[in-house]
């Protein structure tokens, strides 16, 4: 089975109205996080900082320390099962304007509990979870 690696971000901002996420709608529909393969040569966070701004135009992200989750599932391509683990970092912006690239059609800044319901996927959802988790700690 094909095996793909990549790395992504639960990206957040403080706002007046308190913490908001940004997800991201695949042009296949799901909502998720900016994400996507790691190049060769390429650190997992140099990946991270490359997709985010590929994929939003975000630039200016602060990484907070020791949050590290990874992910495993699969899913048929081509008639093929392709195994992938995408392991996610929390990152945090002040920026608000996102430009999207041509992979994805819409996004959204969303509340904690509103981006829960958003998100697409279970393991995504347990991220978010997650993440929320540790920027509770840190208040």
């Amino acid at each position: 089975m094909p095996r793909k690696i990549s790395a992504g971000a639960i990206v957040f901002r403080r706002t007046k109205r308190g913490l908001e996420f940004l997800l991201l709608q695949h042009e296949l529909g799901h909502w998720e996080f900016p994400k996507g393969k790691i190049e060769d040569g390429e650190e997992e966070l140099e990946t991270v900082r490359r997709e985010i701004e590929e994929e939003t135009s975000i630039a200016r992200i602060e990484f907070v320390e020791d949050f590290r989750e990874i992910i495993q599932y699969s899913y048929r391509r081509k008639r093929k099962s392709v195994s992938k683990t995408v392991t996610f970092h929390l990152v945090k912006t002040r920026q608000q304007r996102v430009k999207l690239s041509d992979e994805h059609q819409d996004f959204q800044w969303l509340p904690y509990d509103r981006a829960l319901r958003k998100l697409t996927f279970n393991n995504s959802k347990a991220v978010l979870g997650k993440a929320m988790k540790v920027l509770r700690e840190m208040e």
